[in-house]
């Protein structure tokens, strides 16, 4: 038995406890391969023009998938905290999946806080999907949460320590599946480690700050993933030099939250939205500017601390 796992949208959410999970019910995991060209170009074709760029390179990793396992894990997650939601592509992911591709079995669990369907319930759902009793799949989906948790905190404290550096230091903020995708962020990730910057990444956060922090820049935004990324922002924003944002072409949430961001955050701010059709050169021109710029802040307060 293989299940395939789409290395798109959720699963940079969620890799840590997904791979856990099937590890410890020994179910073997079949990865799509790195984002490259030919798998944007594959979910284009199979997306209508109103989706975005994560969108298209998600079908592309289905399309990728087919024929390479028993079941593609796809997931419907609509609420992950009550009275909030997630982008209405992860509400649709089953139906796009199902419609676009009847002839691949789904692995499918539903998250709604709203409605009561839990987490831990939707891991014994796919367990017993599998094959696994509720027992085995419970103890699975609780093994799996500590690791997740254990590494995201390893994460966090590294990502603290880079924060005394003597380095010019950015906050690159967006969601998961931009940031790490390198077909997608990759050329700015390279252009910032040849720059000797230290690169502070905004989904690197304590849960317990999200509330608190988010409420400086925006009250009453729902959307969780957003909420995020803005409390990041405010929480990092005085502790670095300055700030990329980085958005898939044309995201509806983020194009408000960023507006909200400009107006609340005084940090020097590059915006960059990709789209199937970015070019290199244009973003290596605008990278150096504000580098530039961020070189020439940081030369400036020097000379006036002596």
């Amino acid at each position: 038995m293989t299940v395939g796992i789409p290395k798109a949208l959720l699963f940079y959410y969620y890799q840590d406890l997904w791979k856990a999970f099937f590890e410890k019910l020994d179910v073997e995991v079949v990865y799509s391969d790195d984002t490259n060209k030919e798998i944007l170009e594959k979910g284009e074709k199979k997306s209508i023009d109103e989706s975005c760029l994560a969108l298209k390179v998600y079908l592309g990793h289905i399309d990728n998938l087919k024929n390479r396992c028993d079941y593609v894990l796809v997931p419907r997650i609509y609420c992950v905290k009550k009275g909030e939601q997630v982008c209405t592509n992860f509400n649709a992911l089953f139906d796009i999946v199902h419609n676009l591709y009847p002839d691949i079995n789904i692995l499918n669990y539903n998250i709604d806080l709203d409605k009561g369907k839990k987490e831990s319930k939707a891991f014994i759902h796919i367990g017993e999907q599998l094959g696994f009793s509720y027992i085995e799949s419970y103890n699975a989906y609780l093994c799996a949460k500590e690791i997740e948790r254990n590494k995201k905190e390893e994460r966090i404290i590294e990502q603290e320590k880079k924060l005394s550096s003597k380095k010019l230091k950015v906050l690159i903020a967006s969601h998961p599946y931009n940031l790490y995708d390198s077909y997608i962020s990759g050329e700015v990730i390279r252009h910032l480690e040849q720059e000797n910057i230290e690169i502070i990444y905004s989904d690197l956060i304590q849960p317990e700050l999200i509330d608190r922090e988010c409420r400086e820049i925006s009250t009453d935004i729902h959307w969780s993933h957003n909420k995020e990324i803005m409390a990041s922002i405010y929480h990092y924003y005085r502790k670095v030099d300055g700030m990329i944002l980085i958005s898939a072409f044309p995201c509806g949430p983020d194009s408000l939250a960023i507006e909200m961001i400009k107006r609340k955050v005084d940090l020097p701010t590059l915006h960059l939205v990709f789209d199937q059709e970015n070019s290199a050169t244009g973003i290596t021109t605008r990278l150096e500017s504000f580098f530039d710029i961020l070189k020439a802040k940081k030369e400036a307060l020097y000379e006036r601390g002596h």
